[in-house]
This record gives structure tokens, sequence and C-alpha cells, in this order.
């Protein structure tokens, strides 16, 4: 009786073990099959496919897909731009795959401000906003190569107005001269240095040069001013006028004698204009 009460013992032992060996082994034969452990394959070039092209193959592949949106009007309405991951990626079926497609319409965004940027700093940041650049035309500025203006459709527009993207928006741009004429000074008799001082204030871009009978510059900023260009008068004695930012060439003589003011600013070995030996003012200091 004790005997067979130990074979019905270890029997029952056995069936229970085995019972549970089969729980095991159809529960982790399940979560392989529910989770696709150890399946990997490579992410397909998605991108030009139409949305629903793209989302029916990533769930072919037991993927999931998540869709955003964007707009690039240099490409077809709907059709992927982007994806993540991308195309070549190994990764295990079940995860999720996000896609970037192109909407029907411009998305809107706010206006950009260019004043007073650059060209390239105004492109660039139009560019990162998903506009581009339109006309460009030029006025009358000291401030030269900056942005003046921002038009869309040939109207100003004013930063932060919403607009769709892949507008194009017109620069207007400063050619670094002024409107504003004014009397030519007169810095003739005057050294380099106080004539500096006074062209500065009328922001004209000075060229200096030297004659080559005029003897060696030591020190340009000592050497005085013997012939300009434009003169501050006319053949009639009236005053010439200049704008603002234009060139004002200048000749120097380190030590010049009365005889020297006024005198050719012709090269007198070549005879070439000396504005094409023009120097820059701290070069001899």
């Amino acid at each position: 009786m004790q005997e067979k009460t130990k074979r019905s013992f270890w029997f029952n032992l056995l069936m229970v073990a085995a019972v549970f060996a089969v729980i095991y082994i159809f529960f982790f034969l399940m979560l392989s099959f529910f989770t696709h452990h150890g399946e990997s394959v490579t992410i397909p070039n998605l991108k030009g496919k139409t949305m629903d092209a793209a989302i029916n193959q990533l769930h072919e592949m037991h993927f999931e897909v998540q869709v955003d949106s964007t707009y690039d009007p240099n490409a077809k309405p709907m059709v992927v731009l982007k994806q993540v991951p991308d195309t070549g990626s190994i990764v295990k079926t079940g995860r999720i795959v996000m896609i970037t497609v192109n909407s029907l319409t411009p998305l809107r965004v706010p206006m950009p401000n260019l004043i007073s940027l650059s060209y390239r700093s105004a492109e660039m940041l139009l560019k990162n906003n998903k506009m581009f650049v339109g006309d460009t035309s030029y006025v009358p500025d000291i401030a030269r190569g900056a942005i003046k203006e921002q038009l869309y459709k040939g109207s100003p527009i004013r930063p932060g107005e919403m607009i769709p993207q892949g507008s194009k928006i017109s620069l207007v741009i400063g050619n670094g001269l002024g409107n504003t004429e004014f009397d030519v000074p007169d810095v003739i008799r005057m050294t380099v240095d106080e004539a500096m001082a006074l062209i500065n204030q009328y922001n004209l871009l000075p060229i200096i040069y030297t004659d080559m009978s005029s003897g060696e510059i030591v020190d340009t900023a000592s050497a005085y001013i013997i012939l300009q260009r434009p003169s501050p008068t006319n053949e009639t004695g009236g005053r010439n006028k200049i704008k603002m930012g234009a060139d004002i060439s200048l000749s120097i003589k380190q030590h010049p004698d009365e005889s020297d003011y006024g005198s050719s600013p012709k090269d007198n070995n070549t005879g070439d204009d000396p504005v094409n030996q023009k120097k820059n003012p701290d070069e001899d200091q």
C-alpha cells in the first residue's frame, strides 16, 4: 500500500512538472510570436512614395506607422519626404516608423524679421522657414548690403504675419550710397589724420595715393593732402556736391612745398592715374 502511494505521488509530481513545462514552453513561444522576437528587417526606401503606399508596405512588414506633414513646393502632394529610421536601417519588426509627407496645402508660418540682416543671413533664415528669396532691388543707403525692406507680393510684410511656406520674399537692399548730397569737404593742406576725421563725418571712402615724384612717405598719418578729387569747388567757383558713401581720392606728400598744392594727379613716370597705386593709410606707419 505504501509502495503504491509512493508511486502515485511521484507520478503526480511528474505530471505537474510536465504540465508546467508545457505551459512555460507555450508561453515563450507565443511571446516570441507576438513580439517577433529575434526578427530584424531592413527599412525600405519610402521617399517619393505616396502616403498610402508607404503605410501599406510598412504594415505588411509588421511595423507601426506615425505620420507627420510639412510643405515642400518642389515635391508632389502627399508623397513621403522623410522617414525615421532612415532607409537601410536594420530594426526589429513591431517598432514605430515615422514618415513625413508633403501636405496638400502650404502650412502657414510667421514671417521672420529680415530688416538690417545681410543678404546671406536673410536667405538662410528664409530657407529655414521653407521660404525663398524673390526679386532683389537696391536703394541708396549708407548701410551697404543690409536689408531695408521685405516684400510679399509687392507689398511690405511685417515680422510675425502668417504666410504660407514656399512663399517668395522680395528684398530691398542698401547700396552703400545715401540720397543726401552735401558740399565736398576741403581737406587740402590737412594732414591725413585731420582729413580722415573730417571725411569720416560724411562716411566717405578715402582712396590715398602718392605721385612718384612726391618722395617717400615715412609716416602716412602726418603726410599732407596736396590734391583731392572731387575738388571742393568747380570751375565757376561753386561748391561741388558728393553723396554719402562715395569715394574721395587723396594725393599725399610727406613734406610738401607751396607749389605742390594743386599739382597734377598724374603719375610722372607712367602717365597713369595713381589711384591704381592706392595705399592703406596705416601701411607706412
